[in-house]
């Protein structure tokens, strides 16, 4: 009797704590699927199980107003320091590890564009759109992504066209809020925003996961295709699947990064708390949470030893630089996916930018198969 006192009291505050817990952090909004996927398969114990690592990074210079000469140090110190970090890691295929930086549209600085341009033709970034907007209408946001798109390509060398000679783009929402996801509508306004993301030639998203914040969507762990829904803000709150052998369907694929709890790490010793694969100073990588996220088991329906890994982060914030760079954050992170996931029978790691990780998906989408290592530029890059 004394021993499941033991026991069943600390479980029953527990619970009473992550009910009084779920409203404030917003976990009602993605509890549902998050205990459906407790139950679901868990990733395929024969190998080779292949996982796709990508960070993508919300990249803003500019980030607490900084000063112009702020933010280009920034920037320098990235330039100066990165190369040096990744050139130490190599995945099965020999590949190193590339960055992807999310550039926000309302910060643009032509010097730290050549500076990342630089970068990204040593083969160590790669640069996608982020943006940052209130109360726009669709025809200024349109605007605002065909200017700006056009601004990387012909200034830069920046992004890449498609077969129908479109430049295409990733984008990540800022402040999370895609397609007005906020019950006050601030931080975007547009409730037809995945049109305009399509229309512009944005060949996926990668804000979520976005929790604790209400703009979390119901949909977790997954990589599926959201459709617009006429005069109805988050519209991605659910969507289909994307699936080997069938067709795209939808206005917008959204490329999902992990998001469960992490019971081993507990608030007040009761409460789990959120992991949805943000790399930050307080949180740095580290095994236990390498295995949470491929244990979500992100995959495309019907190719489940084929898994996808996106983390995400604040690199130009300085206490996550100094964690990631000086402090070793990210030499941690490819270090422990390499020792975890590399092993080359279970496990085999591919380091992807998110362009890369998009032409895995949509090879997997076609029915492709086997090793993914040759699959990262599968569809025709020109421009």
């Amino acid at each position: 009797m004394e021993l499941a006192a033991a026991f069943l009291v600390p479980a029953l505050l527990g619970c009473a704590v992550v009910c009084l817990l779920a409203r404030r952090k917003n976990i009602h909004i993605w509890a549902v699927p998050y205990l459906k996927g407790l139950a679901a398969k868990r990733p395929p114990r024969e190998g080779p199980v292949h996982v796709m690592l990508a960070v993508v990074d919300h990249y803003e210079p500019y980030w607490n107003g900084a000063s112009a000469s702020t933010a280009r140090r920034r920037v320098e110190r990235w330039v100066r320091e990165y190369p040096a970090v990744a050139s130490r890691f190599a995945d099965s295929a020999g590949n190193r590890p590339r960055h992807t930086c999310f550039y926000p549209e309302e910060e643009y600085d032509g010097a730290i564009m050549d500076m990342l341009a630089g970068l990204r033709d040593g083969g160590f970034v790669d640069v996608e759109i982020h943006l940052h907007h209130d109360g726009d209408s669709a025809e200024e946001l349109r605007e605002k992504l065909l200017r700006f798109k056009s601004t990387l390509h012909e200034r830069h060398g920046l992004l890449r066209r498609g077969n129908d000679g479109d430049l295409l783009y990733g984008f990540i929402h800022g402040n999370w809020a895609l397609c007005n996801s906020r019950r006050d509508g601030r931080w975007c306004g547009v409730d037809n925003e995945l049109v305009v993301l399509r229309e512009t030639g944005c060949y996926a998203d990668f804000t979520l996961p976005s929790a604790p914040s209400e703009t979390q969507t119901s949909k977790i762990n997954s990589i599926y295709y959201a459709r617009d829904i006429p005069g109805r803000p988050k519209s991605h709150d659910r969507g289909v699947d994307v699936e080997a052998g069938l067709a795209p369907s939808g206005d917008l694929m959204i490329v999902q990064g992990p998001l469960t709890l992490d019971w081993r790490r507990r608030k007040w010793g009761l409460a789990p708390r959120i992991e949805n694969g943000d790399l930050s100073f307080d949180n740095p990588p580290a095994p236990r949470r390498a295995r949470l996220w491929v244990e979500c088991n992100i995959h495309v329906r019907g190719r489940p030893r084929w898994i996808f890994v996106k983390v995400h982060t604040h690199g130009c914030q300085e206490d996550n630089m100094e964690m990631l760079l000086d402090g070793g954050g990210l030499a941690s992170l490819y270090r422990c996916m390499e020792d975890g996931y590399n092993d080359g029978e279970r496990f085999r790691l591919h380091y992807v930018s998110a362009w890369e990780m998009y032409n895995i998906i949509k090879a997997a989408e076609a029915g492709e198969d086997g090793d993914p290592s040759s699959l990262r530029t599968y569809l025709t890059e020109r421009g």
